[in-house]
């Protein structure tokens, strides 16, 4: 892996999903709002946010969200 810095980067659905699968021994989460990626400075993804509603419904309030996964 690099040692340079990682910056962020907008990643779309399909493409955290994939991360996360490949990544990571819990399968993605059904539902997201949004993600976020990390990426070196060859633009290669090394890391994923994934960002959903709360899963307990006392805190689905409407406007508290929750990172579902990270890889």
């Amino acid at each position: 892996m690099s040692e340079g810095r990682l910056r962020l980067v907008p990643v779309r659905s399909r493409e955290a999903k994939d991360f996360v699968r490949r990544h990571r021994h819990h399968a993605p989460p059904p539902g997201q709002i949004f993600a976020v990626g990390a990426a070196d400075e060859q633009g290669t993804l090394r890391a994923v946010a994934i960002v959903g509603r709360p899963v307990a419904r006392h805190l689905d309030d409407g406007s508290t969200l929750e990172v579902a996964r990270t890889s």
